[in-house]
């Protein structure tokens, strides 16, 4: 027998208050819709997810965020919109039906108008509306169902990991922090910038989902520089150092965070306290998020990749063949096919290359697992700092090496595309199209490195692929920033359809309801 440290028993009696959360309690009034409209309603929201998709913890965050402004654009008062809000979301399948307690619709409420007085009452309009929002959209979400498991974890991740980093840079110790923060949100749950905004907003105002009305004009009379705070947190130069080590070791905290939700929590601390019990645990769930993770990738690979698919069968009949066929006078069969068909075969090939972590992997992570769980002391185990600066010459030269790699990129593909007499708008859609691709492609790569931890080899075959194909995924990264906006599909759904069809689910739902009264009074 040997007993977990301090913070692992803490994290046990954490996710037993989590489980005890869960329970369902009597006499307690739920928010219900309609079973029938939901199935419909749910449908319709699955469709949205293949046109605009997101990867999968952030659909439920992008659905509350979609729906807020929608709401918000024809109502400006938190009591108009809180309870629909929530049944729509409902109705969608994004948080279970019968089971949020009626009170929280209040909660609701009192979230959308504080970040509605701020928007009303900043000094600088409009250009932060989009940012509130987006963080309102997540403390909403969170309102509804409390991300208390998750919490739990990072917190305790939060408390080893600061005493293993050890910084050789001069930042302060609140900057440490922070970055410690950020970094463990992003390694964990892949949350994105708004989420970590408002949990830093949470961090720095402890009062923030209560916030009495003098603190909250406070804010906002200061919320550009509380916004640029933030900004300056997301962007600092030591960031990525901070993720990079987090990213690596964090797969021995979700390892523990799977075992301890499935375990029983009664028989939770005597089965940590069996170490040859807990090695069992650890390889079990190992395997099983193994699983998971696989499942997850071909999910991402062929959402990502339909979705991609589909607009670029809408771009060809509405933009290149016509302009091929009655324009340039340039149009072929052969050519639009493999314009169509080669960005899916080019994702299809990525993650046919992704390899599964080798067995020694396996027993590293058994092994990450049992220090963090039995030992007591973390000190210094990995070192932050920046690179050695380099001088002008050996910068100028190394930017005109990446730059020829842009070019020769780029031109060796125009010159094939070329070659298979592809026209000049074709040619762009292409390349357009496989940026997007290969960007996407290698964001799965990298949540296929979800239980790595043994460091990679990297050959000479390697280094030159990155030469050639990093500029064409950078393109594809800013393009894909640029898709998430403008994505003409789901602009045409959130301006034509989603209103249209919320009304009728509404008027659906009251219909359902009322043939339902009109039965009960026949007897």
């Amino acid at each position: 027998m040997q007993e977990p440290n301090p913070l692992t028993q803490k994290l046990i009696s954490e996710y037993r208050d989590w489980y005890e959360t869960l329970q369902p309690k009597e006499g307690e009034a739920k928010i219900k819709v309609d079973e029938v409209v939901s199935k419909v309603a749910s449908f319709y929201e699955k469709v949205r997810g293949v046109i605009d998709w997101r990867e999968e913890h952030l659909l439920r965050k992008t659905a509350v965020e979609r729906t807020l402004k929608r709401r918000l654009f024809l109502k400006k008062s938190g009591e108009e919109i809180a309870e629909p809000l929530v049944q729509e979301l409902i109705r969608g399948g994004h948080f279970p039906n019968d089971a949020i307690p009626e009170k929280k619709i209040a909660e609701i409420q009192k979230v959308i108008n504080k970040y509605i007085f701020i928007i009303e009452n900043a000094p600088i309009k409009i250009q932060l509306n989009d940012w509130l929002l987006g963080i309102a959209a997540c403390e909403v979400e969170e309102t509804l169902a409390p991300p208390l498991k998750e919490k739990a974890l990072m917190d305790y991740m939060r408390e080893l990991m600061a005493t293993s980093i050890e910084v050789k840079e001069k930042i302060s110790e609140e900057e440490e922090n922070v970055q410690i923060d950020i970094a463990i949100q992003q390694a964990l749950f892949k949350l994105d910038a708004p989420v970590i905004s408002y949990h830093l907003l949470e961090k720095w105002f402890p009062q923030w989902p209560d916030l009495p009305q003098e603190k909250l004009s406070e804010i906002t009379q200061n919320i550009r520089a509380l916004y640029n705070k933030i900004e300056n947190a997301l962007k600092h130069p030591l960031a990525e150092k901070f993720y990079n080590i987090c990213e690596r070791y964090d797969t021995p905290y979700l390892i523990l965070g799977d075992i301890i939700t499935q375990g029983p929590p009664r028989t939770l601390l005597d089965d940590f306290k069996n170490p040859e019990t807990l090695e069992g645990k650890v390889r079990e769930a190992y395997n099983g998020r193994l699983k998971k993770v696989k499942a997850r990738m071909g999910r991402a690979a062929f959402y990502s990749t339909l979705s991609i698919f589909i607009t670029k069968m809408l771009v060809a009949f509405a933009i290149e063949i016509p302009f091929d066929k009655y324009i340039t006078h340039e149009f072929s069969y052969f050519t639009s096919g493999l314009n169509i068909l080669i960005p899916p075969l080019l994702m299809f090939f990525l993650v046919l290359s992704i390899r599964p972590p080798s067995k020694n992997n396996a027993e590293l992570v058994v092994m990450e697992v049992m220090k963090i769980v039995y030992q007591k002391e973390r000190k210094g185990i990995y070192e932050i700092k920046l690179a050695s600066p380099r001088g002008f010459i050996l910068n100028a030269i190394i930017v005109l090496i990446y730059l020829l790699s842009f070019v020769g990129s780029f031109g060796l593909i125009i010159w094939g595309l070329k070659k298979l007499n592809f026209s000049l708008l074709s040619i762009i859609i292409f390349l357009v199209f496989s940026s997007l691709i290969s960007f996407a492609g290698v964001k799965i790569r990298q949540r296929a490195k979800e239980l790595v931890v043994e460091k990679e080899k990297e050959g000479f075959l390697r280094t030159f692929f990155d030469l050639f194909s990093l500029p064409i995924i950078q393109v594809g990264k800013w393009l894909s920033n640029q898709w998430t906006k403008y994505n003409a599909v789901a602009v045409l759904f959130n301006s034509l359809l989603d209103m249209p069809f919320q009304v009728f689910m509404e008027f659906l739902e009251q219909w359902r309801l009322f043939l339902k009264e009109k039965k009960e009074k026949i007897h």
